[in-house]
């Protein structure tokens, strides 16, 4: 079983990710966090196989998250999607440069489909 971390600030579009990948009809072990910090911690002991993780959050934004993630020798092979309604050119070449994908949100389902399940090579 792939387990997959949604990370994102806002409540609603952790059920929406959690819901969309509930029908892509995979068994997924599906782990949110609902900030930057929060996701650090949850990787000390529980490491998925794939980080959905939104840019613009509180206190510690996406870019950060992704930098502290790559710093760690045991996190720096996880897969990282950005995830995020931010649509601006400059962090979708930053998105796609430095993480596995960026998708913007909403999301199209068949396109979030395909991208995910490329990544995790199912």
């Amino acid at each position: 079983m792939k387990k997959i971390m949604v990370v994102d600030d806002e409540a609603d579009q952790i059920l929406t990710v959690k819901y969309t990948l509930e029908q892509f009809g995979e068994d997924y072990d599906i782990i949110t966090a609902n900030s930057g910090p929060e996701c650090l911690k949850i990787l000390e002991t529980n490491v998925p196989d794939l980080i959905l993780l939104d840019i613009m959050m509180p206190e510690m934004n996406g870019w950060e998250v992704f930098n502290k993630i790559k710093e760690n020798t045991e996190w720096v092979d996880i897969p990282i999607v950005f995830l995020t309604a931010r649509a601006d050119r400059t962090a979708e070449n930053a998105g796609n440069f430095l993480g596995d994908a960026y998708i913007e949100k909403p999301f199209e389902f068949e396109d979030f489909k395909l991208r995910i399940k490329k990544i995790l090579k199912d």
